[in-house]
């Protein structure tokens, strides 16, 4: 089945929950109009359900290949990408004056679900460049800012983080790669693992950008600094000359996202590889977290776009595949048996929520950075940095939930390879893992989001929560419930998080004991308060009927099948941390 891009509920959803009007009265964003967004929209779901789309099975089955002559992207990845730029796709959110078209974070999020939706491997090579671009910005020199950021905004010369290494993965105070000065240049020496698109042919050059220690470092991550180093050394032309001295020595065999390459890369094996400082020398986590924090609402985009072509797949079938019989006996499609439509609305409520929280983060991110007040953009940021975990980590679970719903919706044909459906689920298991995995996330939420202000900004947002679902309640004819039920779960928000913080929150054997269920509880919350927002809208902003009902079923499913899990992962916070802490890890 190929992919359509739901373009109507994004539209519903950019509206209603990431307020672009709101957006699009910001200075920064006064030559966008609504006009101008939906043509990005529409013009995507084309590219995206033409030209990607396409290639993504085709991808899977023959993979990148390590060759005598470096990496090769699967048949038909290099011609899409040279489209891609061509397009001006990679450009949308970049600065004007490096040949970007500043349209919103938010316009990029919905369009970076929609390429993640159609062909995941193939999306991950341009996704760094929104998140380098800002850390050069926020952290490069004047020349290397005029040098590299037409290159990367344009999509010309993709990018990517370079981490991990064979003994520090997430742990990243164990890296070892040296960087030595060499004049205004450094040399770097070292080896990194799980480098995605590490090296391919898809340009004639590639920016990584690489964590290392210098010799003066102190130990641990403060004193980590942050490199660019080109694949190809930039010649007196500013075109790529002859090799640096970087290179995959390997590709890794993956459960999915096979046409993405994953390496493992060798640096400065002869005689150190040339590149630049980005940021102050031992600021290299703080320039990192620049790119992180925009990689990891991508993660979440990533789960709701494949997440979003799974409900696609699961519905289609279903529509179509004849088993049983229906109420009168007669033969019946399985969408007429009440369990299917469980698992199609269980499928929909998720996806179509995490999509509404994670263009509102991408909504906070650009009142951040071009919101008139000062006031007003330290309050997005700070509730995006609140958000950010929860989209990343719950996010990512989520997709893994709604994929293997979407296999089951599909019985034995989703087990096979022909539907796309087993596919979908290899592919999306990688979002739980990479870009910090989910425990970590869930630790960064409850042991410093939460506990750096003694829960202020949590309090604040369960606030709002609890507003919303007042207004819910009074104004949604058949909502009550669902309403009711939200308050009641931030009251469990509540509980929590006194309790949480009441304990050893600086032991990390009590925080990594509870922080997942912690952020699942939160999570479960933020994804019915987005559920509050949407049924409210289909009453104030006069919908037309379809898309009312269809909202109001899916919000009353999720208050009465979904949210109720919010109690369970409640009640492990408020009494599950002793039960770790006892267990004797000898007789696992």
């Amino acid at each position: 089945m190929s992919y359509t891009a739901p373009v109507e509920r994004m539209k519903f959803a950019l509206e209603h929950l990431a307020d672009l009007d709101r957006l699009l009265s910001l200075e920064a964003f006064e030559h966008v109009t609504p006009d101008v967004v939906d043509a990005v929209l529409d013009g995507a779901a084309r590219f995206a359900g033409d030209v990607l789309a396409p290639l993504n099975a085709r991808g899977d089955r023959e993979g990148a290949e390590l060759t005598v002559d470096g990496v090769r992207a699967p048949g038909g990845f290099r011609e899409a990408y040279r489209r891609f730029v061509a397009d001006g796709w990679p450009s949308l959110a970049g600065a004007v004056e490096y040949g970007g078209q500043r349209l919103p974070t938010t316009v990029h999020a919905a369009v970076t679900e929609m390429w993640s939706a159609a062909n995941h491997a193939f999306a991950m090579c341009p996704e760094l460049a929104l998140g380098a671009a800002r850390a050069l910005e926020h952290h490069g020199t004047a020349e290397i800012q005029q040098r590299f950021l037409p290159r990367i905004v344009t999509g010309e010369w993709p990018c990517t983080m370079c981490l991990s290494e064979p003994q520090a993965g997430s742990d990243l105070a164990g890296i070892t790669t040296l960087a030595e000065p060499d004049g205004d240049l450094w040399r770097l020496r070292g080896r990194k693992i799980y480098i995605s698109w590490g090296e391919h042919d898809l340009t004639d050059n590639i920016l990584h950008f690489i964590l290392a220690r210098t010799a003066d470092a102190p130990s641990g991550v403060k004193g980590l600094s942050l490199f660019l180093v080109p694949r190809y050394w930039i010649d007196a032309t500013e075109h790529p000359g002859e090799p640096n001295d970087i290179r995959a020595v390997s590709i890794e065999r993956k459960m999915g996202i096979h046409a993405s390459p994953t390496c493992v890369m060798t640096i400065g094996e002869q005689h150190g590889a040339r590149g630049w400082l980005v940021g102050e020398r031992h600021q290299g986590i703080a320039c990192m977290f620049t790119m992180m924090n925009h990689m990891r609402l991508a993660v979440g985009l990533q789960a709701v776009g494949i997440a979003d072509h799974a409900c696609q797949i699961a519905v289609g079938y279903a529509r179509e595949r004849i088993q049983g019989r229906d109420a009168r006996g007669r033969p019946a499609a399985i969408i007429a048996h009440a369990d299917v439509r469980r698992m199609l609305l269980e499928m929909r409520a998720l996806t179509d929520g995490c999509r509404g929280l994670c263009y509102s983060v991408a909504a906070l991110l650009d009142m951040a950075d071009h919101a008139a007040s000062p006031q007003v953009r330290q309050s997005a940021l700070s509730r995006a940095d609140l958000l950010t975990p929860i989209v990343k980590a719950w996010g990512s679970d989520m997709g893994i939930e709604v994929t293997s719903l979407g296999v089951q919706v599909l019985g034995g044909a989703g087990y096979l390879e022909d539907t796309l459906a087993a596919q979908l689920y290899r592919d999306v298991r990688i979002t739980a893992i990479y870009e910090g995995t989910n425990g970590i996330q869930a630790q960064d939420l409850l042991g410093r989001k939460v506990a750096r202000d003694e829960g202020r900004a949590l309090q604040a947002l369960m606030d709002e929560i609890r507003q919303r679902a007042g207004d819910l309640e009074a104004q949604v004819p058949g909502c009550t419930r669902f309403a009711r039920i939200l308050s009641e779960m931030v009251d469990q928000v509540e509980a929590a998080t006194a309790h949480a913080l009441a304990g050893n929150i600086g032991d990390r054997a009590y925080t990594g004991a509870i922080a997942v269920d912690y952020l699942k509880l939160v999570g479960y919350v933020c994804i019915g308060w987005q559920w509050a927002k949407l049924a409210l809208a289909t009453v104030t902003a006069g919908e037309h009927e379809a898309m009312r009902r269809g909202v109001l079923d899916c919000a009353r499913f999720y208050g009465a099948h979904v949210l109720p899990r919010a109690r369970a992962h409640a009640a492990v916070v408020l009494d599950g941390g002793a039960s770790v802490a006892a267990v004797d890890a000898d007789l696992l």
